[in-house]
């Protein structure tokens, strides 16, 4: 299957900006400031991996009315004047007195106005990428202009992805699906796991991606001891399960699901905890629609996991998916966000096994107007077993 275009044209950028500025209207806001990759990259297309680089801070201002303003390295300014950002205003950074802070106060109270609100993302799953000496700094220099919460408008606004986007998040989930089809090539006893990753990543590569995010797994009997540790030079051994757990990019949006591996032939134990993360991840997906609340999918899966007596105890069952690994929301029982055709999730059940092992399963899956669709290609019942 042929992949998207790369990109967005300038209509859904434009489109982004009309939504913010409806809901920036309603919150009394003059503007927003923003600090991160995501939020910067959803307005403006900028694309690049320097972010990986600590040195240099990256401003955006949206506006009330008109286009968003660019405050950045100079070093940034080429690939920015790519998109469809026109104002952009440089420095040469890193400057040891002055890292950019009053050309953005002035950027700032220009375009708010002396009195304007200036809205902050502030609630979870965001932080400010700017240190905390330049932060005084430009909250003294505003003066009058207040910066205040940014009332979750971006939050709002991605939490709902476009068509565009979405096939973007399918693609990638394209090249995983590729990818672990592949996995008896490599991945059998004897073999090291560190070299199972390496190869992992190789393949994701040779499939599509433009870079692997994340990469986590185990390789241990009966189950493993957690979902996040990076791979070891331990030999794979017949009576392990292997996990892999992969978030690959392309064109900026992620993918993230996992696939479990028998080595050898599973014990009934294994094989009865795969088939109930599938029975899980089966019913939450049965229940996704628009108009459902989030909760609803914690409890569908857990109903299948513990018969409804988990509590809290298990922790979030999946969370949103896009131009980050992990978004809002997370599928907890408190979490009463409603459903919307457009939003994206992993649906993520987990299940204790004796010993303190647990098996975890993940999918990706699309709101749409009749309920939901798979993203990932959906594992079957049965764990797969490779020599």
């Amino acid at each position: 299957m042929k992949p998207p275009e790369r990109g967005f044209p300038v209509s859904e950028y434009q489109a982004r900006l009309d939504r913010a500025q409806a809901l920036m209207k309603a919150a009394n806001l003059s503007a927003l400031f923003l600090t991160t990759e995501p939020e910067i990259r959803y307005f403006t297309g900028f694309l690049t991996r320097f972010w990986e680089s600590p040195t240099r801070p990256w401003y955006l201002v949206v506006p009330a009315t008109g286009k968003p303003v660019a405050v950045i390295p100079a070093i940034g300014s080429h690939l920015m004047s790519r998109t469809w950002v026109t104002d952009i205003r440089t420095w040469v950074s890193p400057h040891y007195t002055d890292d950019g802070i009053g050309l953005l106060a002035d950027t700032l109270a220009e375009v708010a106005g002396p009195d304007g609100n200036i809205g902050v993302p502030s609630s979870a799953e965001t932080h400010l990428r700017m240190p905390r000496a330049d932060w005084q700094r430009l909250t003294g220099l505003l003066k009058q202009n207040r910066l205040v919460p940014d009332a979750d408008i971006t939050r709002r606004l991605r939490i709902v992805k476009s068509p565009r986007e979405i096939d973007k998040i399918r693609t990638a989930c394209g090249v995983v699906d590729r990818a672990f089809s592949r996995v008896p090539e490599f991945a059998r006893t004897g073999e090291l796991l560190d070299r199972v990753f390496r190869r992992f990543q190789a393949l994701s590569l040779d499939e599509g991606a433009d870079w692997i995010g994340y990469l986590a797994g185990a390789a241990e009997s009966q189950g493993y001891g957690d979902v996040i540790s990076p791979a070891t030079s331990k030999k794979i051994q017949t009576g392990d399960v292997l996990m892999l757990d992969t978030g690959v990019v392309w064109d900026g949006y992620f993918c993230d699901f996992d696939r479990n591996f028998s080595i050898g032939p599973p014990t009934k134990a294994v094989k009865d905890a795969h088939a109930r993360l599938i029975d899980a991840t089966q019913a939450a997906f049965e229940v996704a629609r628009p108009g459902k609340t989030v909760a609803a999918l914690f409890h569908a899966m857990d109903a299948v996991l513990t018969g409804g007596n988990s509590g809290d105890e298990p922790g979030r069952l999946g969370h949103g998916l896009g131009m980050q690994l992990t978004e809002w929301p997370s599928i907890l029982p408190q979490d009463q966000t409603v459903m919307e055709e457009g939003m994206v999730l992993t649906l993520e059940p987990g299940f204790a096994l004796d010993g303190g092992k647990i098996m975890v399963h993940e999918e990706n899956i699309v709101f749409t107007d009749a309920g939901a669709e798979y993203l990932s290609t959906p594992a079957p019942r049965d764990i797969r077993v490779l020599d």
